[in-house]
């Protein structure tokens, strides 16, 4: 059998894009990088995310090592720390590592961040207990180099949390019929995926759960009639609906594999 060759991409515009970017950036009226902005960011993330304290234990890896795959601002790293997890962060955008440093620092923890690429990690192999990689696989360029970079420095027996975006959704189908394009829909890389699909980029882990979630929480982005009719209607009818009936079409697909 031949052995599998990954070819790194060059993530050039990816990084330049993110560098200008600042995920949910809208939703604060604070300056950046403030205490208030911090709080902001965090309030919204696990208001439209409500279900990720319910799937990932934030609190359950003391005094082990956690790396954060694009950590953005440090949203989730914070979570991490805060739970006596030993962490790490990397990102490809040095404006988004400059933020979370800041956030880390006022919070009191500490956190070893750096600017890198996750397609190709500046890391040993086995060094991680969790690599946690929330909304990036779909960003990059090269999605199976990322996942497998992720797979090679995670322990054995250790897990791994991606998460991207489901391209048979609720709201992938209401952003074409309602003409609202997705938020980062200009970013030089967007991918939406299909259950099988991701499954199969996923397909070096020893196990690999799926699980659907992100249902319809009312926003705070949009407004005129369609935001109005989004809020009042389409949220409360959506989620009335027996779960059972619409869990495949949740936005976002979340994986724990473990290695």
């Amino acid at each position: 059998m031949l052995p599998l060759v990954i070819v790194m991409s060059d993530n050039t515009q990816v990084r330049d894009y993110w560098n200008r970017h600042i995920h949910d950036l809208e939703i604060t009226t604070h300056p950046v990088g403030s205490p208030g902005f911090f709080a902001d960011l965090d309030q919204y993330h696990f208001e439209k995310l409500h279900h990720l304290p319910r799937l990932v234990d934030f609190d359950g890896y003391r005094g082990q090592r956690v790396l954060d795959v694009g950590c953005g601002a440090g949203t989730d790293l914070v979570r991490f720390a805060r739970g006596g997890a030993i962490v790490t962060g990397v990102d490809v955008a040095a404006s988004a590592i400059a933020l979370a440093r800041e956030n880390v620092r006022q919070q009191g923890l500490e956190a070893d961040l750096r600017e890198a690429d996750g397609e190709d990690l500046p890391f040993a192999d086995e060094s991680f207990d969790l690599v946690y990689a929330h909304g990036v696989v779909q960003y990059t360029t090269n999605d199976r180099a990322l996942v497998a970079e992720c797979r090679r420095v995670l322990k054995t027996g250790g897990t791994a949390v991606f998460q991207v975006y489901n391209r048979v959704s609720w709201l992938n189908g209401l952003s074409k019929l309602m003409k609202v394009g997705l938020e980062h829909e200009d970013a030089p890389v967007l991918k939406k995926y299909s259950a099988r699909e991701f499954r199969d980029i996923l397909a070096g882990f020893r196990e690999v759960r799926i699980v659907e979630e992100r249902f319809p929480v009312k926003s705070r982005l949009h407004g005129g009639w369609k935001g109005t009719l989004f809020n009042t209607w389409f949220v409360g009818t959506f989620n009335a609906l027996p779960r059972a009936w619409v869990r495949r079409f949740g936005w976002h697909l979340l994986a724990f594999c473990r290695k």
